[in-house]
């Protein structure tokens, strides 16, 4: 699976999905794009996912013109050792149906 990771999370969440090919967008030089182009971006090099901590992204976006998984990490703050504790749910959500548009994951108490 083809995954991104939005400019607001840590890149070394990327070491937790060796199983995955996936990029930064630092890796992919889209820094600074506006969430409608980085979507295009990602539908135009058949990317299957991205994981924002942007949880405004669900609420401004059509995700029936950009039909991409976006999984919005919902956590205290986006520090690796926080986020980190999402990743069973993460790779959860990864091994099922993944579904078109925002799916939450949400820290548990």
């Amino acid at each position: 699976m083809k995954l991104l990771l939005d400019e607001n999370l840590p890149k070394k969440l990327k070491l937790d999905f060796p199983e995955h090919e996936i990029y930064t967008v630092s890796d992919k030089k889209w820094n600074s794009k506006k969430n409608g182009e980085l979507l295009k971006l990602m539908l135009a090099e058949d990317f299957d996912a991205l994981f924002t901590f942007d949880r405004n992204l669900q609420f401004q976006q059509n995700f029936k013109k950009y039909p991409i998984a976006v999984i919005v990490l919902n956590a205290m703050d986006n520090a690796y050792v926080t986020l980190n504790k999402l990743v069973p749910q993460i790779k959860e959500i990864l091994n099922s149906n993944l579904p078109s548009g925002p799916t939450e994951v949400k820290a548990r108490a």
